[in-house]
């Protein structure tokens, strides 16, 4: 009797949290339109890191020795700096003077620092595809350019995939502190909400779960594709 009193009060709490935090003043639409922001932000932010990326990958696979210094520079700059820095810098420094929307800025950040480790992952990658696959494209007539188009990036990335997935996961989860430059995205809206009805709990645990959602969507995104090209290649 008393185990079910208790869990009756327990429901009870649970369902007045719940109203609280997210029904009373409709503050579940914070959460909503916080969620929209980290999306935007990951999804463009990861489009422009992959063309960084690539590009900066192949200038530091070129042998014209002004690419490949600057490329090794880029990337030990942005690799040996913290994101939220970078954030600032780009934020309060760079567009300082500029009327641009904050949702700009921080696509452009977290684009710049996620292109460095793509271009690490990219031309490993590359790298990893044997030499032989080159040297046949050649004898076949292909150029140096058409061979990396049609047999050895096809190659590298069914290899560099997973690694490629990780980083858009890391992505998603570290533009967590875009609310350094005063964006409500997924975090900062439960922190807002936890602000206003001094419940830590709910609103928290809500954005961690949340979180761990998307997180699980990619990963079975990944294993799906990957299964798919597995399929492909057994053809």
């Amino acid at each position: 009797m008393y185990g079910y009193m208790n869990n009756l009060l327990m429901m009870g709490s649970f369902k007045e949290s719940f109203i609280l935090n997210f029904i009373a003043e409709n503050r579940y639409m914070l959460i909503v339109n916080g969620l929209f922001v980290t999306l935007q932000v990951t999804f463009f932010a990861s489009i422009l890191g992959i063309i960084i990326g690539f590009m900066v990958a192949f200038a530091k696979l070129s042998h014209v020795k002004v690419l490949n210094t600057l490329a090794a520079i880029y990337i030990d700059i942005i690799r040996g700096t913290p994101a939220v820095v970078q954030l600032l810098i780009m934020y309060f420094i760079i567009f300082a003077s500029v009327n641009i929307s904050g949702v700009v800025v921080a696509i452009i950040a977290f684009g710049i620092n996620s292109g460095a480790y793509i271009a690490e992952i990219v031309r490993a990658g590359i790298q990893a595809v044997d030499k032989g696959q080159m040297e046949a494209g050649r004898s076949l007539g292909l150029s140096h350019g058409a061979t990396m188009r049609y047999i050895v990036i096809p190659q590298a990335i069914k290899n560099i995939l997973p690694a490629l997935v990780n980083e858009f996961i890391i992505l998603l989860k570290e533009t967590a502190i875009v609310g350094y430059i005063a964006l409500e995205d997924l975090t900062k809206a439960g922190d807002i909400i936890r602000s206003r009805t001094f419940d830590p709990y709910m609103p928290l645990l809500t954005v961690a779960l949340i979180y761990l959602i998307l997180t699980k969507i990619l990963s079975k995104g990944l294993g799906k594709l990957e299964r798919r090209l597995r399929q492909s290649d057994s053809r």
